[in-house]
This record gives structure tokens, C-alpha cells and sequence, in this order.
């Protein structure tokens, strides 16, 4: 079965740090670009960071400099560090994965993506 699963999110203070991991089953992600969204109950789904398969990436202006993109292709996984949390990144994010290369940018705007997670929830309160 072809998925992706995000793992990491939780409760922290205003700040703080997590660290959130999509991890990929069914499939190499080797070849694929991924991208983490989040979105908040009533809101849209907003594109946060994608990373292409050759690493490339992107950041939406509001995390450029607190949050940073990376993979592991050894352990099939793309990670979000998260620094400097606020209460506005309170959210569901979710992790989407998609092999057609098509422009980073497009993609995270149109989250034009294949495969997509279940979503962990990442609360930012005191």
C-alpha cells in the first residue's frame, strides 16, 4: 500500500522546538518531491516547505528562518524541524509526496500532490 505517514507533533510552548517526520512505505521516496501543509479548522490548507528530489526548497514567507527542510532517502523520510514556535503555526500538518517534477513552487501553491497523509496536529500554547 502506497502512503505516507507524518509522526512528531504534539503540545509545546510558545518558542519551542519539534521536529516532525513523514515517513514513506509502499514506495522509494528517492525520486519524489514532498511538501508539509498544514491547515487549521475552518481555514485553508496553506503549503508550509517542499523539498524536490534533488534538493531543492521551499519555505512560505511566515516559517522562512524558523523552519528547515530535509531528507533522509536512506530511511525513506523527509523531515520538518520547527524552531521558534508561535501560536499562529498551531495546526494540523500534514505530508504529501509526488514523482511527476513538476515546479516546486506550482506545486506547493496548487498542492498538487499524489500522495497524502493523515496529518499530526502540532498545538503551540502556554
Amino acid at each position: 500500500q502506497v502512503q505516507v505517514v507524518e509522526s512528531g507533533g504534539g503540545l509545546v510552548q510558545p518558542g519551542g522546538s519539534l521536529r516532525l517526520s513523514c515517513v514513506a512505505s509502499g514506495f522509494t521516496l528517492d525520486y519524489y518531491t514532498v511538501g508539509w501543509f498544514r491547515q487549521v479548522p475552518g481555514k485553508e490548507r496553506e503549503g508550509v516547505s517542499g523539498i524536490t528530489n534533488i534538493g531543492r526548497t521551499y519555505y512560505a514567507d511566515s516559517v522562512k528562518g524558523r523552519f528547515t527542510i530535509s531528507r533522509d532517502n536512506t530511511r525513506n523520510t523527509v523531515y520538518l524541524q520547527m524552531y521558534e514556535l508561535k501560536p499562529e503555526d498551531t495546526a494540523v500538518y500534514y505530508c504529501a509526496a509526488d514523482r511527476r517534477g513538476l515546479n516546486l513552487s506550482y506545486s506547493m501553491r496548487t498542492m498538487n500532490f499524489e500522495v497524502w497523509g493523515q496529518g499530526t496536529l502540532v498545538t503551540v500554547s502556554s
